[in-house]
């Protein structure tokens, strides 16, 4: 009987913990479009729910800026002599969801075999693969430190609720 408690306490801290996620996000991602709505910006990112984070790429007449240092989407540039602005958007942390899933199974995982020490393993490998993009890309780095601490603290919550109410 315990085998399907753990079972269904991983798969609801593995995937429960997606739309959860997501729905910190959205919040985050309110809370941006009321400061911003305030300053003028424009919304680049239409679902903040998504597997991708934009960074605004902003290139002027003939100038072109490239994304190929990161590995993602090209930009566009405008007609040569055109003195037009024109606005990219480059994916960043590409695999984010995925990530996300890996990590919450690991963490709710390693507190209900009694070793919460993995789960500073766990977010070291994180920080340290994403590293040269976080420092690249403030976005990129707002958007880790939500996701992250999200994972954590749902598949921790759900972990401990697991084994306190049914392997307790």
């Amino acid at each position: 009987m315990n085998a399907l408690w753990i079972t269904l306490t991983l798969l609801t801290a593995g995937f429960v913990g997606w739309p959860v996620t997501a729905l910190v996000f959205r919040l985050a991602r309110t809370i941006d479009d009321r400061q911003d709505a305030g300053a003028g910006v424009a919304d680049l990112a239409n679902d903040p729910a998504a597997d991708v984070t934009v960074d605004p790429v902003v290139t002027t007449g003939a100038a072109r800026t490239s994304s190929a240092t990161s590995g993602t989407a090209g930009t566009s540039a405008p007609a040569a002599g055109s003195g037009a602005v024109s606005v990219s958007s480059v994916r960043i942390l590409r695999g984010g969801a995925i990530i996300g899933v890996l990590e919450r199974l690991a963490v709710c995982l390693a507190i209900l075999v009694g070793e919460p020490v993995a789960i500073a393993y766990v977010v070291a490998i994180k920080g340290l693969g994403r590293f040269a993009e976080l420092k690249e890309t403030p976005v990129a780095a707002e958007r880790f430190i939500i996701g992250t601490l999200t994972s954590l603290l749902w598949a921790a919550g759900v972990a401990a609720l697991a084994k306190v109410l049914l392997l307790g």
